[in-house]
């Protein structure tokens, strides 16, 4: 075969295997896409060419001494080039997670869902944009400047791992890792017409991940396609004791990608609440003509309710502020970062913190911080936490009669870059279909189900129950097996003006 940087990964990764192609010139023809790229999308806030080159030359050797010596074991993932949101630390590279109050710091230690993909052979050539710490659905809030969404440079590519979305739709890389608190794998996914992961809360370690809402953020990854996901999610997944919330659970077999796609008695559960006046028309007749392709594949499709949806976003949006509030507190100007000069310590926390977090992580944080105060901690926080029991109730209703539940990603497809920005609550209703998922804490699966006719993809997304992540994934790879949505690639990714 002649390999491409349009290739699958699977596909990049046997090409590797066979000898077909060297890491080297894998990663070289990756390097040059984001050389010739970067200056339009804005997906990545730090690159390491000369340290990926020299990794995929180390990966040719190991390879090349395997090939002499059988016996050697070789890495799975032995020489695959990948990115990193910049919300997760890996030794020796810059971590900002969009914020000007990380400018330049480097972490002494790698986050343990890298450390595992770097131990599986991979290189990483660098870290992707995000909304600064992971607050925001547009990536627009990064300190840095927002990325653009490869379909049509005018527009968001969602967030918060909208950096990751946008290099894996315009194949600057194979693949990306990303992070979801409430909806910033898949939202993003669905933006850019690429398929993203959002794992069962603990499945991966969010040892190395810079919290945002720590009983909400799970690492994710993105790829074009749902068979390409599987890899890097599977050796991330697993028991860490460095992550006092890692479930310690056995690993779901990988799907038989080459099964003949077969639907027959699975059930398929149409949520009636994610279906609301005002969203629109072609993504909800988009989805769902999805389900009733898979369907015509065999699966028995019925409408239920999950009947306090409605909460999800208030409930959402007082928990993750909350969470925020506390594990933000860290950054004062002492321990991690620049820090603003001042003559008395509180002057210099005061200032720092003024001046170096954006608008919208200085709204959270207010937000948490009222939300946690004295007096209002029980109408608020508490009740919150109470309505959350409620939803995951309410799935787990749900999973007794269906096997997966089917739904929109987003209300609309990708909007115009500074259109929803200083609306703090028209974008946070961008994500009323993926908050309930992180707070049920249950899987979720993203993919591209169809185009609105302004050429901008449309996303579905799979939520099944706690663990099935490998049902989400057979589901969703029967339909790429019988759908060319997520081949289609945006034109800037091949040279024509977008």
């Amino acid at each position: 075969m002649t390999w491409t940087p349009f290739a699958p990964l699977r596909e990049t990764l046997r090409a590797l295997q066979r000898g077909e192609v060297s890491s080297e010139d894998v990663t070289r023809a990756y390097l040059e896409r984001i050389d010739a790229l970067e200056p339009q999308i804005h997906a990545f806030l730090s690159l390491y060419p000369e340290q990926a080159i020299a990794q995929a030359r180390q990966a040719d050797a190991r390879r090349a001494r395997a090939r002499r010596h059988p016996d050697e074991p070789v890495p799975p993932l032995l020489g695959l080039p990948i990115a990193v949101k910049d919300v997760l630390a890996v030794e020796g590279m810059t971590l900002t997670c969009g914020s000007r109050i990380l400018e330049g710091f480097v972490p002494p230690y790698t986050a343990t869902s890298v450390r595992r993909l770097l131990d599986a052979g991979v290189v990483i050539v660098g870290k992707t944009n995000t909304d600064e710490f992971a607050m925001g659905s547009s990536t627009e809030n990064s300190a840095y400047g927002p990325t653009h969404n490869p379909w049509d440079l005018t527009r968001v590519p969602g967030g918060s791992s909208g950096g990751s979305a946008a290099a894996v739709a315009a194949r600057m890389v194979p693949a990306a890792l990303g992070t979801d608190t409430g909806g910033s794998v898949r939202q993003p996914a669905s933006f850019t017409g690429v398929s993203g992961l959002k794992p069962t809360y603990g499945r991966i370690s969010r040892y190395g991940l810079v919290a945002y809402g720590s009983s909400l953020d799970v690492v994710g990854v993105l790829a074009p396609q749902v068979a390409d996901l599987w890899p890097l999610f599977i050796h991330m997944a697993g028991f860490d004791p460095k992550d006092a919330t890692s479930r310690d659970a056995p690993l779901p077999p990988e799907p038989n990608w080459e099964a003949e796609p077969d639907l027959r008695g699975l059930r398929i559960g149409l949520p009636k609440e994610y279906f609301v006046p005002g969203m629109q028309a072609e993504v909800a007749d988009a989805v769902r003509a999805a389900v009733q392709h898979l369907a015509n594949l065999g699966a028995d499709v019925r409408e239920i309710s999950l009947p306090h949806t409605e909460y999800a976003v208030p409930v959402y949006y007082i928990i993750a502020p909350s969470e925020a509030s506390a594990n933000l507190a860290r950054y004062d100007g002492i321990r991690y970062g620049p820090r603003e000069p001042a003559s008395r310590m509180w002057d210099v926390y005061y200032r720092t913190r003024g001046r170096r977090f954006g608008p919208e992580v200085k709204r959270r944080i207010m937000l948490g911080t009222y939300a946690l105060s004295a007096g209002y901690y029980d109408a608020y926080y508490a009740q919150a936490q109470k309505v959350r029991t409620l939803i995951k109730q309410d799935f787990e209703r749900a999973f007794e009669t269906v096997d997966v539940i089917a739904a929109p990603v987003a209300p609309t497809t990708a909007f115009r870059l500074g259109e929803k920005v200083n609306d703090p609550l028209a974008m946070y209703l961008e994500d009323i279909f993926t908050l309930p998922a992180n707070l049920a804490g249950v899987p979720g699966l993203a993919f591209p189900v169809g185009f609105d006719h302004q050429g901008l993809p449309i996303g579905m997304q799979l939520m099944g129950p706690a663990l099935a992540e490998d049902l989400l994934f057979r589901v969703a790879h029967a339909y790429q097996q019988t759908t060319d949505w997520h081949t289609r690639i945006p034109p800037v990714a091949q040279g024509q003006p977008a």
